[in-house]
Order: C-alpha cells, then structure tokens, then sequence
C-alpha cells in the first residue's frame, strides 16, 4: 500500500514540474491525476488496500467536517439563546474498535466534536464513556456515534 502511495506523490510531484507550477494547487492536481493513473492500472497491482482506502478517508473527513459544521452551530445556538436547550449526561458507548490506534481513533475524533467528550475507556477496553452536551436519547446517541463516526473509522483502519 505504502509503495503506490509513494508512487502516486512521486506522480504530483512529476505533474507539478511538467506544469512548472510547484503550489498547493498543481500537487493537488497531480495528486488526484496520478490516483486516477493508478486506479486505471489498478489490475496490475496486487490486491492494495490503498485504491479502496482513500475514498474512504475521504469519506470520513467529510462526514466530520459535517458533524463539526452541526455541532458547532448547536453549541453555538445555545450560547446565544436565552433560553439553554442542552442536556448534558454521560453515557457508556460498546466499541467495536479493537485496537489501540482505533479506540484512540474514535475517542479523539469525539473529543473534537463540540458538545461531545471522551472521557474514559473502561478496562477491557469494550466500553467508552462519552460525556454529551445534548442528550435527548441515549440510544440515539450511541447508534449515532456507533453507526457514524465508528464505523467509518472502521472502515479506514481495517
């Protein structure tokens, strides 16, 4: 995985110098135009988890810009409204991560949310408790954590 990732740097890189542009925006360039090259070719490679896996941190970078984007403006509603709409509690979430990389993963992703906390993990390491700043149903929370944010972790790092 790590030799088309290098091979597809060394393809912005290229690009970049043919275009004689050396910016953020020719490496990106060459970046997405040399994963392109590599995806085209991709029946001459070895079953390489990096084709699939990029999508897929993508994926998981929008879907935490977009759960930051909601929950910055929830934090931020409550702030400047008089009245407060927030139900902090804590709840116990089951992690299906495994992993040390994976739970700190998920646990630090959730600590970056707004109105969310990573507190601690229990000591089987099955178990992560969350404090949430706007509680309303505690299954609701746990699917959304599990479902969203889980599982797309999950899926970049598996």
């Amino acid at each position: 995985m790590i030799d088309l990732f290098l091979l597809n740097i060394f393809l912005a890189i290229g690009f970049s110098a043919v275009l004689g542009q050396f910016s953020l925006s020719g490496l990106l360039g060459g970046f997405v135009i040399g994963y392109a090259a590599l995806w085209l070719t991709k029946p001459l490679y070895q079953n390489t988890g990096y084709l699939n896996r990029l999508p897929k941190v993508l994926m998981l970078i929008g879907y935490f810009v977009k759960e930051l984007f909601i929950s910055n403006f929830r934090v931020m509603w409550d702030v400047i409204t008089p009245k407060h709409i927030s139900r902090p509690g804590i709840i116990g979430i089951p992690l299906d991560a495994n992993t040390g990389l994976e739970i700190m993963l998920v646990a630090n992703l959730i600590s970056l949310t707004p109105g969310t906390l990573s507190l601690d993990v229990s000591e089987d390491r099955t178990i992560l408790y969350v404090h949430v700043m706007f509680l309303d149903d505690v299954e609701e929370a746990r699917r959304t954590i599990k479902e969203g944010l889980e599982r797309r972790v999950l899926e970049v790092m598996r």
